[in-house]
């Protein structure tokens, strides 16, 4: 019996240190507001490029991440496929490539995460995608013909492929550039895409100037051509996959942030303000997505603005939806893991592939991560934006705005004018709680070469704003919410 206590009492002492072993252990990293540099991922310094972290996922019992160069060819150093483990202990995976990743997928019947050019089975082993290692990887979705063996990838350049999961066997469908016409001159920027509903749908953010878009937002049944939905700017394809789920894609023009909402069969438009202009180019947008980060609850980030979006919706209308907080960081992407929530980050990106002479202040290249939990967004800052539902545009008498979003935001304003020689009359109409039923709330006539402002008094919060006009001009409707 005395052996026997002793037997227990040294096991119980051990474990005990142990534990405090690791708990010194955890303590000893420095954490700063949630960032924590052990967990830094840096790249090598000749050539220097981009080193952002374009994918996070929860798989195996840790946190995966793959970190991208701006181009694939003799652009950085150092980048590659990381594993983050419960004590957050950074390893770099011996099977990395440099290269440019930002896609990530469950596939469900292979029980695979596919992340990057990677395929990572349950129990963390890593198989490297020979035919898709050499583009830069935007997005994998899910096979339309078969869901069981098959996905899709997409290249930034339009490269469009399917993978067999089993014996990772590529093939090159589409080159959509091509398919899309997307402009000779243009650069291309695939940035996004998603199965849903039957469809796939993808998103390119071409924009190389704000009076002559590129981009595009397209979907494909599997079948036949190719259909294009949009020729603007678009970034992000989502969807919950829940019954009842719209597909949500997030893009922009020059007035304001668009969200398409595919809803009971059909696609439909709203408007949102832009938290700030830097992001209104090609290059500055990595890569604001929509992710799932508690139960039944997603994450969207869009041109500086967090929201919060559920996964149904109500009245064939997009209702839950809702600001949380502005914030200028890049986040390629972010997930929750171990009661987390996980930011990827951008932080030191010289931009010019490997030369000194554009940012020279910028050193070494390299990317965070922030760790905390999804209630800390509603400290960041405040939500506000600015953003129309017209910028100069040509409009007929008696037409109608989409909808714009004006529930959660507090103080606000509309700005009108146009360029008609008469008088125009704007009317302003409004969807209280967001089911889709349009009340009238102002008539405001500018007239000719006037410009007229009107503030909305200071508790007024209805869901949804939209104009119309009584007379064909070239309008404008901005709306500033601080």
């Amino acid at each position: 019996m005395k052996h026997l206590l002793v037997v227990v009492f040294l096991f119980l002492f051990s474990s005990q240190i142990f534990a405090q072993k690791q708990v010194d252990r955890n303590e000893q990293k420095l954490n700063v507001s949630g960032v924590i540099p052990d967990v830094a991922m840096v790249a090598g310094h000749a050539p220097r490029t981009e080193a952002g972290i374009g994918a996070l996922m929860p798989w195996a019992d840790r946190l995966w991440a793959v970190t991208y160069v701006a181009h694939m060819k003799g652009t950085g150093t150092g980048t590659g496929l990381y594993e983050i483990d419960q004590n957050l202990d950074l390893h770099k995976h011996p099977k990395s490539v440099v290269g440019t990743y930002a896609n990530r997928l469950i596939h469900g019947p292979s029980h695979q995460l596919l992340i990057g050019p990677y395929a990572v089975d349950t129990l963390g082993n890593v198989r490297l995608i020979d035919g898709v290692k050499e583009h830069r990887l935007a997005a994998t979705m899910e096979h339309l013909d078969d869901p069981e063996n098959k996905v899709y990838y997409l290249a930034m350049e339009g490269e469009f492929f399917e993978v067999d999961v089993n014996t990772l066997e590529t093939k090159q469908l589409f080159d959509l550039k091509e398919e899309l016409k997307v402009p000779g001159g243009a650069k291309p920027h695939f940035k996004s895409g998603f199965t849903n509903h039957g469809r796939v749908v993808i998103a390119n953010n071409t924009y190389s100037s704000l009076d002559d878009p590129d981009g595009r937002l397209a979907e494909w049944d599997g079948k036949g051509a190719w259909h294009i939905l949009e020729k603007t700017a678009f970034t992000e394809v989502w969807s919950a996959r829940a019954s009842g789920s719209p597909m949500i894609a997030t893009g922009w023009d020059k007035a304001s942030v668009i969200l398409k909402a595919f809803i009971n069969g059909q696609w439909k438009t709203y408007r949102l303000p832009k938290g700030s202009r830097t992001f209104d180019e090609t290059s500055y947008t990595e890569w604001m997505r929509i992710r799932s980060v508690e139960t039944e609850r997603a994450l969207m980030d869009v041109h500086g603005l967090f929201y919060e979006v559920a996964y149904h919706t109500y009245a064939d209308g997009l209702w839950g939806i809702r600001p949380i907080s502005s914030h200028l960081r890049i986040i390629p992407d972010f997930a929750s893991w171990r009661g987390m929530l996980v930011m990827a980050g951008n932080q030191a990106t010289p931009m010019k592939f490997g030369t000194l002479d554009r940012n020279p202040l910028a050193g070494q290249s390299q990317a965070g991560l922030w760790f905390g939990k999804t209630d800390d967004l509603w400290s960041f800052g405040k939500p506000k934006g600015t953003g129309g539902v017209w910028y100069e545009t040509e409009v007929e008498a008696g037409e109608t705005s989409d909808p714009y979003l004006m529930g959660g935001f507090d103080q606000k304003s509309v700005h009108l004018y146009h360029n008609s020689d008469d008088p125009v009359q704007f009317t302003l109409e409004v969807d209280v709680i967001g089911d889709g039923k349009w009340h009238e709330l102002k008539n405001i006539s500018v007239p000719a070469d006037k410009y007229i402002h009107y503030e909305f008094p200071q508790s007024y919060g209805a869901k949804w704003i939209r104009v119309k006009v009584d007379k064909s001009c070239k309008a404008t409707a901005y709306f500033i919410y601080e």
